[in-house]
């Protein structure tokens, strides 16, 4: 019963930090940097996460190193191309009131004109050119406009492949959040402790950066604040969505139930590598700035996901795996 009061309170704080995030745009105005070394802290947390709890907890449930490695895999692959299909995580707040004007003049002419937006051409020391849709989208100190104009921006309802793309990203967070605390409860003395608490922090400070994603190119779509806000409800219950799912699914299962949780926290693991490898982390390489800085933060996160495996109940990664020999000799 802990396990499912446990997972259904992760969900309900990680869906309200998700619509936290949604917010973001209309209410404050991250410079560059804030946001570079958000998303290096993040990247390190869901790395560490990924590494130092995920893969172990699921070696234990599998018994084989064979299974857990495929099920990472297949977990990285399909996050990949969930990335290249869907182009999530278009991560730069909007000003409402000049995206509006920007988008129409685009719409219309398919250019911007720079005497009305000399901060398209002003840029900082370290330009540089990528994003995830093979389109020019270059990166400024402040987000003062849409994103930088990026094609994902241009058209009123681009925010529609963002958030299907994003909203199954979060399923499979529900599925992983219930699939760690599932795993965590089946140690002796874990009721009433914080069970798969480095997976639900992973996903809670990541979910409000994809919430504010989906919000951004709204806003520069020109939608109002109550379709914002409706499709952030919706986006935000999709945690609790996933996580339904798992609890479902896992009783269909019987005693095979420990594999199940073993190959959900395996693909979960190759999820979490993904998301930081190829989408948060990449976005930070491209800058020559605050180097330091952003290294650090990326380091705190992998920190704090190492401690928080002393605070796992009675947890053992370590498989004892007997040598060959032994395993005669007691035949």
């Amino acid at each position: 019963m802990w396990p499912l009061i446990l997972v259904f309170t992760y969900c309900l704080l990680v869906a309200l930090a998700s619509l936290f995030g949604g917010t973001l745009p209309s209410r404050m105005r991250l410079t560059h940097t804030e946001m570079q070394t958000i998303m290096s802290f993040v990247g390190g947390l869901v790395l560490g996460v990924g590494l130092l709890h995920m893969i172990p907890h699921s070696v234990v449930g599998t018994r084989s190193i064979d299974m857990t490695v495929g099920a990472t895999l297949l977990g990285l692959l399909t996050m990949f191309v969930l990335i290249r299909i869907f182009q999530v995580h278009q991560h730069a707040p909007v000003d409402r009131s000049t995206a509006k004007s920007i988008v129409s003049q685009s719409l219309g002419s398919g250019h911007v004109d720079p005497a009305n937006h000399p901060a398209d051409h002003h840029r900082h020391a370290d330009q540089h050119s990528h994003d995830h849709s093979h389109v020019s989208c270059t990166h400024t100190p402040e987000y003062p406009v849409d994103g930088q104009l990026c094609d994902t921006h241009r058209h009123a309802y681009s925010w529609i492949g963002l958030g299907a793309g994003l909203a199954l990203h979060t399923i499979i967070d529900g599925m992983a959040l219930a699939a760690s605390v599932v795993a965590a409860s089946q140690n002796e003395g874990s009721d009433w402790q914080l069970l798969g608490v480095g997976t639900f922090l992973a996903v809670l400070l990541h979910k409000p950066l994809d919430a504010m994603s989906i919000t951004s190119v709204m806003v520069a779509g020109g939608w109002s604040s109550r379709a914002q806000t409706l499709v952030n409800l919706l986006f935000a219950s999709m945690c609790l969505l996933g996580a339904a799912a798992f609890f479902y699914g896992l009783r269909q299962f019987g005693e095979q139930q420990d594999l199940v949780v073993g190959v959900a926290l395996g693909f979960a693991a190759g999820v979490f590598l993904c998301i930081s490898l190829a989408d948060i982390l990449p976005e930070i390489q491209f800058h020559t700035h605050d180097r330091i800085k952003l290294t650090s933060a990326l380091l705190l996160g992998v920190l704090l996901a190492y401690l928080i495996t002393f605070l796992e109940p009675g947890c053992q990664h370590d498989l004892i795996i007997q040598p060959a020999s032994a395993s005669v000799d007691q035949q």
